[in-house]
Protein backbone atom coordinates (compact mmCIF):
# COMPACT_ATOMS: atom_id res chain seq x y z
CA UNK A 1 0.00 0.00 0.00
CA UNK A 2 1.34 3.68 -1.25
CA UNK A 3 0.00 6.37 0.14
CA UNK A 4 0.35 9.11 -2.82
CA UNK A 5 -1.28 11.74 -1.98
CA UNK A 6 1.02 14.51 0.85
CA UNK A 7 -0.29 14.84 4.11
CA UNK A 8 -1.67 18.39 4.47
CA UNK A 9 -2.89 18.07 0.66
CA UNK A 10 -5.58 20.16 -0.93
CA UNK A 11 -7.34 17.95 -3.92
CA UNK A 12 -9.22 20.00 -6.61
CA UNK A 13 -12.43 17.72 -8.29
CA UNK A 14 -12.21 19.29 -11.46
CA UNK A 15 -15.59 17.55 -13.26
CA UNK A 16 -18.38 19.01 -14.68
CA UNK A 17 -21.73 17.24 -15.84
CA UNK A 18 -22.30 17.45 -19.57
CA UNK A 19 -25.16 20.29 -19.23
CA UNK A 20 -22.41 22.66 -17.77
CA UNK A 21 -20.72 24.88 -20.35
CA UNK A 22 -16.97 23.30 -19.12
CA UNK A 23 -17.56 19.71 -19.72
CA UNK A 24 -15.10 17.93 -21.10
CA UNK A 25 -11.32 17.02 -21.18
CA UNK A 26 -10.59 19.88 -22.66
CA UNK A 27 -11.66 22.32 -19.64
CA UNK A 28 -10.79 19.81 -16.88
CA UNK A 29 -7.41 19.83 -17.82
CA UNK A 30 -7.31 23.77 -18.02
CA UNK A 31 -8.99 23.31 -14.48
CA UNK A 32 -6.36 20.58 -13.32
CA UNK A 33 -3.36 22.71 -14.38
CA UNK A 34 -4.92 25.73 -13.12
CA UNK A 35 -5.19 23.86 -10.49
CA UNK A 36 -1.29 22.77 -9.68
CA UNK A 37 -0.42 26.52 -10.38
CA UNK A 38 -2.56 27.20 -7.17
CA UNK A 39 -0.59 24.88 -5.21
CA UNK A 40 -3.16 21.90 -5.39
CA UNK A 41 -1.16 18.66 -4.89
CA UNK A 42 -3.91 16.03 -6.51
CA UNK A 43 -6.63 16.50 -8.69
CA UNK A 44 -10.26 14.08 -9.02
CA UNK A 45 -11.58 13.72 -12.07
CA UNK A 46 -14.68 11.78 -13.66
CA UNK A 47 -14.42 9.22 -16.82
CA UNK A 48 -12.07 8.04 -19.05
CA UNK A 49 -11.53 11.10 -21.13
CA UNK A 50 -10.84 13.67 -18.55
CA UNK A 51 -8.54 11.29 -16.66
CA UNK A 52 -6.79 10.90 -19.88
CA UNK A 53 -6.58 14.53 -20.29
CA UNK A 54 -5.80 15.82 -16.82
CA UNK A 55 -2.86 12.62 -16.95
CA UNK A 56 -1.51 14.74 -20.09
CA UNK A 57 -0.95 18.10 -18.25
CA UNK A 58 0.22 16.82 -14.51
CA UNK A 59 1.94 14.65 -12.50
CA UNK A 60 0.25 15.22 -9.42
CA UNK A 61 -2.20 11.71 -8.42
CA UNK A 62 -4.86 11.37 -10.12
CA UNK A 63 -7.94 10.19 -8.28
CA UNK A 64 -9.95 8.22 -10.98
CA UNK A 65 -13.81 7.81 -10.82
CA UNK A 66 -16.20 6.53 -13.42
CA UNK A 67 -19.93 7.75 -12.77
CA UNK A 68 -22.33 5.63 -14.16
CA UNK A 69 -25.79 6.60 -14.05
CA UNK A 70 -28.42 3.71 -13.76
CA UNK A 71 -32.31 4.24 -12.35
CA UNK A 72 -31.86 0.85 -10.97
CA UNK A 73 -28.61 1.49 -8.52
CA UNK A 74 -28.08 4.32 -6.04
CA UNK A 75 -24.77 3.18 -6.83
CA UNK A 76 -22.87 4.97 -9.34
CA UNK A 77 -19.18 5.77 -8.36
CA UNK A 78 -17.18 3.04 -10.02
CA UNK A 79 -20.02 0.24 -9.32
CA UNK A 80 -17.90 -2.43 -11.17
CA UNK A 81 -14.23 -3.82 -12.26
CA UNK A 82 -14.75 -2.72 -15.39
CA UNK A 83 -15.09 0.59 -14.73
CA UNK A 84 -12.12 0.76 -12.82
CA UNK A 85 -9.91 -0.94 -14.64
CA UNK A 86 -10.77 1.81 -17.88
CA UNK A 87 -9.73 4.22 -15.54
CA UNK A 88 -6.75 2.90 -14.08
CA UNK A 89 -5.82 2.51 -17.89
CA UNK A 90 -6.80 6.11 -18.99
CA UNK A 91 -3.84 7.00 -15.70
CA UNK A 92 -5.74 6.93 -12.18
CA UNK A 93 -2.90 5.75 -9.49
CA UNK A 94 -5.76 5.69 -7.53
CA UNK A 95 -9.18 4.76 -7.93
CA UNK A 96 -12.16 6.17 -6.76
CA UNK A 97 -15.12 4.49 -5.38
CA UNK A 98 -18.54 4.33 -3.74
CA UNK A 99 -17.53 2.39 -0.80
CA UNK A 100 -21.34 2.13 0.78
CA UNK A 101 -23.09 -1.50 0.78
CA UNK A 102 -25.72 -0.21 -1.01
CA UNK A 103 -26.75 -1.88 -4.47
CA UNK A 104 -24.37 -1.54 -7.49
CA UNK A 105 -24.71 -3.25 -11.04
CA UNK A 106 -21.49 -5.16 -9.87
CA UNK A 107 -19.25 -7.29 -7.69
CA UNK A 108 -19.88 -6.44 -3.60
CA UNK A 109 -17.45 -3.37 -2.98
CA UNK A 110 -15.38 -5.62 -0.61
CA UNK A 111 -14.21 -7.68 -3.79
CA UNK A 112 -14.01 -4.97 -5.85
CA UNK A 113 -11.49 -3.22 -3.51
CA UNK A 114 -9.53 -6.43 -3.48
CA UNK A 115 -9.40 -6.52 -7.15
CA UNK A 116 -8.54 -3.23 -8.12
CA UNK A 117 -5.37 -3.33 -5.55
CA UNK A 118 -4.65 -6.70 -6.70
CA UNK A 119 -5.38 -7.30 -10.32
CA UNK A 120 -5.30 -3.33 -11.30
CA UNK A 121 -2.13 -2.56 -8.77
CA UNK A 122 -3.85 1.05 -8.00
CA UNK A 123 -4.41 2.44 -4.86
CA UNK A 124 -8.57 2.73 -3.44
CA UNK A 125 -9.84 5.64 -2.12
CA UNK A 126 -13.13 5.04 -0.59
CA UNK A 127 -16.01 7.14 -0.28
CA UNK A 128 -18.47 6.65 2.66
CA UNK A 129 -21.53 8.20 4.10
CA UNK A 130 -20.64 6.71 8.13
CA UNK A 131 -17.92 5.28 10.16
CA UNK A 132 -19.07 1.96 10.04
CA UNK A 133 -18.60 1.78 6.16
CA UNK A 134 -15.33 3.77 6.73
CA UNK A 135 -14.69 0.24 9.17
CA UNK A 136 -15.57 -2.23 6.17
CA UNK A 137 -13.59 -0.24 3.90
CA UNK A 138 -10.10 0.16 5.96
CA UNK A 139 -10.99 -3.82 6.62
CA UNK A 140 -11.08 -4.51 2.95
CA UNK A 141 -7.72 -3.23 1.90
CA UNK A 142 -8.80 1.00 1.13
CA UNK A 143 -5.93 3.01 0.95
CA UNK A 144 -8.05 5.74 1.85
CA UNK A 145 -11.73 6.72 3.07
CA UNK A 146 -13.38 9.93 2.03
CA UNK A 147 -16.49 11.86 3.63
CA UNK A 148 -17.61 12.39 0.56
CA UNK A 149 -20.45 10.57 0.98
CA UNK A 150 -21.78 11.62 3.76
CA UNK A 151 -25.24 13.58 3.35
CA UNK A 152 -26.01 11.97 -0.19
CA UNK A 153 -26.91 8.54 0.85
CA UNK A 154 -30.84 7.69 1.89
CA UNK A 155 -29.69 7.07 5.73
CA UNK A 156 -27.36 10.11 5.87
CA UNK A 157 -29.63 12.48 3.77
CA UNK A 158 -30.03 15.22 7.00
CA UNK A 159 -26.48 15.78 6.93
CA UNK A 160 -26.72 17.54 3.67
CA UNK A 161 -27.82 20.77 4.66
CA UNK A 162 -25.71 21.53 7.43
CA UNK A 163 -22.27 21.77 6.35
CA UNK A 164 -19.39 19.59 6.08
CA UNK A 165 -19.36 16.59 8.36
CA UNK A 166 -16.31 17.44 10.48
CA UNK A 167 -17.69 14.98 13.37
CA UNK A 168 -16.99 11.73 11.37
CA UNK A 169 -14.23 13.45 10.04
CA UNK A 170 -12.76 13.19 14.12
CA UNK A 171 -14.35 10.03 14.57
CA UNK A 172 -12.69 8.07 11.61
CA UNK A 173 -9.23 9.43 12.45
CA UNK A 174 -9.61 8.89 15.95
CA UNK A 175 -10.42 5.00 15.17
CA UNK A 176 -9.00 3.70 11.45
CA UNK A 177 -5.19 3.86 11.00
CA UNK A 178 -5.17 5.10 7.35
CA UNK A 179 -5.30 8.36 5.92
CA UNK A 180 -8.40 9.92 6.53
CA UNK A 181 -9.56 12.34 3.55
CA UNK A 182 -12.40 15.34 4.39
CA UNK A 183 -14.47 15.70 1.42
CA UNK A 184 -18.09 17.38 0.61
CA UNK A 185 -19.13 20.87 1.09
CA UNK A 186 -16.51 22.25 1.61
CA UNK A 187 -16.29 25.92 0.39
CA UNK A 188 -14.91 28.07 2.30
CA UNK A 189 -11.03 27.97 3.33
CA UNK A 190 -11.99 28.47 6.93
CA UNK A 191 -14.04 25.17 6.34
CA UNK A 192 -10.99 23.51 4.88
CA UNK A 193 -8.58 24.48 8.40
CA UNK A 194 -11.40 22.92 10.44
CA UNK A 195 -10.75 19.71 8.67
CA UNK A 196 -7.26 19.49 9.17
CA UNK A 197 -7.88 20.66 12.43
CA UNK A 198 -9.78 17.66 13.03
CA UNK A 199 -6.97 15.08 11.57
CA UNK A 200 -7.94 15.00 7.95
CA UNK A 201 -4.77 14.18 5.62
CA UNK A 202 -5.90 15.74 2.52
CA UNK A 203 -9.54 17.95 1.34
CA UNK A 204 -11.25 17.80 -1.44
CA UNK A 205 -13.11 21.04 -2.65
CA UNK A 206 -15.22 20.58 -5.81
CA UNK A 207 -17.46 23.46 -6.80
CA UNK A 208 -16.50 26.02 -4.58
CA UNK A 209 -12.94 26.02 -7.10
CA UNK A 210 -14.01 24.76 -10.17
CA UNK A 211 -17.77 25.42 -10.95
CA UNK A 212 -17.92 28.86 -12.45
CA UNK A 213 -21.55 28.50 -13.02
CA UNK A 214 -22.29 27.43 -9.40
CA UNK A 215 -19.92 30.23 -7.74
CA UNK A 216 -21.65 32.85 -10.13
CA UNK A 217 -25.55 31.63 -8.72
CA UNK A 218 -24.31 32.14 -4.81
CA UNK A 219 -22.72 35.31 -5.14
CA UNK A 220 -26.50 36.08 -7.25
CA UNK A 221 -28.49 34.82 -4.76
CA UNK A 222 -26.44 36.41 -2.07
CA UNK A 223 -27.08 40.12 -3.74
CA UNK A 224 -30.74 39.40 -4.49
CA UNK A 225 -30.94 38.67 -0.55
CA UNK A 226 -29.47 41.77 0.40
CA UNK A 227 -30.97 43.93 -2.25
CA UNK A 228 -34.58 42.43 -0.61
CA UNK A 229 -33.71 42.86 2.71
CA UNK A 230 -33.24 46.80 1.94
CA UNK A 231 -36.08 46.70 -0.47
CA UNK A 232 -38.40 45.48 2.75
Amino acid sequence: MTVLIPKGALIVSCQARADNPLHGPVYMSAMACAAEAGGAMGVRANGVADVRAVRAVTSLPIIGICKVWDDRFPVYITPSFENASCIAQAGAHIIGLDATPRPRDGEPVDRLISRIRTELGREVFADISTIEEGRAAHASGATYVATTLSGYTEYTATQKNTGPDLDLIATLVSELPLPVVAEGRFDTPDLVAAAFERGAHAVVVGTAITNPREITRRFVRAAQARMGNRGS
